[in-house]
């Protein structure tokens, strides 16, 4: 009988044993939540976010995360459409092969540099081509022109040479002494001179040292201004929202970056109040400010900016992140723990967005980093830990 007490009793420290919680080693994030709980804590005493992802402020810092607390503020309409960089009209003027020959820059030249008027901006020389130096043989049939028609005029008061053929010496003439003369003053040793039709900056330059050019060919733009236009093609059923527009931000290609009119000294100069009668768009202009990298003539993503509203939740374009249709943010939980939050997006004026639902007033959202943080999500293989908030 003592025997079988004596089982029974063994059986139950053993089963004691067995029941026993683990202490698992989770670095230094760790904690023993059940020493927690016996300490007599209970479990509604603080927030539990099983989805939670750990980044410790060492790491952080160094993938550059940055954060913006969620504060409702003023947030204008935007319609988002297409349009073009156009150079302002009337103020540019092409710089052009006075001669042919191989070009040569006077000075160093750069697209924004300003000139004068009448500086040296090339030199074309011809004297290493067959045919020599334009400005020598313009000479030379000037000379000889000149001198058929002087022995021409004799002749024809005595009626050995006709009237008709003294006009053709005399037009001969006329038209070599324009054409030696419109090159003799640019003519140096080094070659024929081109110089700036207008003051102003260059707006770019069509041609490198050593190229061959014909007469006429254009060397080089001068503009007067450093002002462009941006021309926006809107819809119809955008008309009403016209009166209302104030500025616009656009998108270019060839660099990605979005550019503010606002920081461009940009103006609204006009919009269409009827649509051409090839498209369905009416035409919105404005005028600004060539930073120095802009390209007229390309095509750019529009967002025409309108009147504002106020208490409107937005955050930078960069805090949002998609997967499969739906966009997310992270929010910072407290100084390592991060939670991903859906949310539910409106208008984008290119360089933040409306959001609509997801978010809360105090919320603090990263706006800079975002896809580490995506990253550190992807690499938790254990659930994290809790934390008492």
């Amino acid at each position: 009988m003592k025997k079988k007490y004596f089982l029974i009793g063994a059986l139950a420290v053993c089963t004691l044993c067995a029941c026993q919680p683990h202490d698992h080693e989770h670095g230094e994030e760790g904690h023993d939540h059940e020493a927690e709980l016996s300490s007599g804590e209970t479990q509604g005493s603080h927030t539990e976010y099983h989805d939670e992802i750990i980044l410790s402020p060492e790491k952080a810092k160094a993938a550059g995360i940055q954060t913006e607390v969620v504060r409702p503020d003023t947030f204008r309409q935007i319609i988002p459409t297409g349009g073009q960089i156009l150079p302002a009209q009337g103020t540019e003027t092409a710089v052009v092969a006075t001669t042919s020959g191989v070009v040569k820059l006077a000075r160093t030249l750069a697209a924004g540099m300003a000139v004068t008027k009448g500086n040296t901006l090339f030199t074309l020389s011809a004297g290493s081509i067959q045919g020599g130096d334009p400005v020598e043989r313009a000479y030379i049939t000037y000379q000889n022109a000149r001198t058929e028609y002087e022995r021409a005029l004799p002749l024809a008061e005595k009626q050995i040479v006709s009237r008709k053929e003294l006009e053709r010496l005399k037009t001969a003439y006329e038209d070599a002494r324009v054409s030696y003369e419109a090159l003799a003053p640019q003519h140096t040793e080094k070659g024929v001179s081109v110089q700036a039709p207008i003051t102003g900056y260059i707006k770019n330059i069509a041609v490198k040292e050593g190229d061959y050019v014909s007469t006429g060919q254009t060397l080089a733009t001068v503009s007067q201004s450093r002002r462009l236009r941006l021309r926006a093609d809107v819809s119809e059923r955008y008309y009403q929202m016209l009166p209302h527009l104030t500025s616009a931000c656009f998108k270019t290609p060839y660099d990605n970056k979005v550019y503010a009119l606002e920081q461009l000294n940009g103006r609204l100069l006009s919009y269409g109040k009827t649509p051409d009668d090839s498209s369905y768009y009416l035409p919105v202009t404005f005028e600004f400010d060539n930073a120095g990298n802009i390209v007229p003539g390309s095509f750019v993503e529009v967002s025409l900016l309108g009147s504002k509203r106020s208490g409107v939740i937005s955050l930078p374009v960069s805090a949002l992140t998609e997967e499969q249709g739906a966009y997310f943010v992270y929010l910072q939980v407290d100084s390592e723990g991060y939670r991903k939050q859906e949310v539910k997006t409106g208008a984008d004026n290119g360089l933040r967005v409306e959001i609509l639902s997801g978010l809360k007033t105090g919320d603090r959202v990263v706006t800079q980093g975002a896809y580490h943080v995506r990253l550190a999500a992807a690499s938790n293989a254990i659930p994290a830990h809790t934390h008492s908030h």
